[in-house]
């Protein structure tokens, strides 16, 4: 029995290394980096942190399909390298020990991506599946919405165009009344604007006080004396 026993399980070892192994079909490599994304902080990659890969991948192809009845010990890991990084297939133990497609295990790994790299502390960067394209994480939506922004934008605008109107209507308010005033000072004081006819220039009659004309008054001077 114990024999039996013994060739059995060099059976299934022997299957699953056919199975899992670099570049076979359906499998899929891993890298992680955990030093790098954690530091100080990091851990040891050792049997626990495999065992709770494989409950990972296999709670992903069961969230995946609800007809799927993945075991963790239906994920195989090989080749694990100091650096942490290894490959693994995932089987179906009820067809004879065949892997499941690499189509089904990429959508099933895609569709709960987050919630494996949640699982190592990691992130796409850092837990790599070479195979498996990275998720694209949703985009980020302001706080505020578009439309109140180009609002706030042309109202600041608008605002702005008045506040230059007031401001230059009031300018050249001031300077007309400048101009008004300093015209009003030139009329009281009397200053007037002397004209200049061929070359000389002529005062500006009088015509309140008049105007007495210097050689008309020398004769008035010399016939009065007589």
């Amino acid at each position: 029995m114990l024999r039996v026993l013994l060739l059995t399980l060099t059976v299934v070892a022997i299957a699953h290394a056919e199975l899992c192994k670099p570049d076979a079909q359906n499998a899929f490599k891993v890298r992680l980096s955990i030093r790098t994304a954690l530091g100080d902080n990091a851990y040891a990659w050792d049997a626990n942190e495999e065992y709770l890969f494989k409950a990972m991948v296999a709670f992903a192809m069961r969230r995946y399909s609800s007809k799927s009845t993945t075991q963790i010990s239906d994920v195989l890991l090989c080749n694990v390298t100091d650096r942490v990084s290894f490959w693994f297939v995932v089987t179906d133990s009820s067809q004879n020990m065949t892997t499941v497609p690499g189509s089904v295990v990429e959508a099933a790994i895609r569709m709960n991506r987050n919630r494996i790299n949640s699982a190592f502390l990691l992130s796409d960067k850092t837990l790599q599946f070479l195979k498996i394209t990275s998720t694209l994480s949703p985009p980020v939506e302001p706080s505020t919405p578009v439309w109140l922004i180009v609002f706030g934008v042309v109202l600041c605008l608008i605002v702005a165009g008045i506040v230059f109107l007031v401001v230059a209507g009031i300018q050249q308010r001031k300077k007309k009344n400048k101009e008004s005033t300093e015209r009003e000072n030139l009329e009281e004081k009397g200053e007037v604007t002397v004209t200049v006819e061929n070359g000389i220039p002529c005062e500006a009659l009088d015509l309140k006080a008049g105007h007495i004309n210097g050689v008309f008054a020398a004769d008035d001077e010399r016939f009065t004396s007589l």
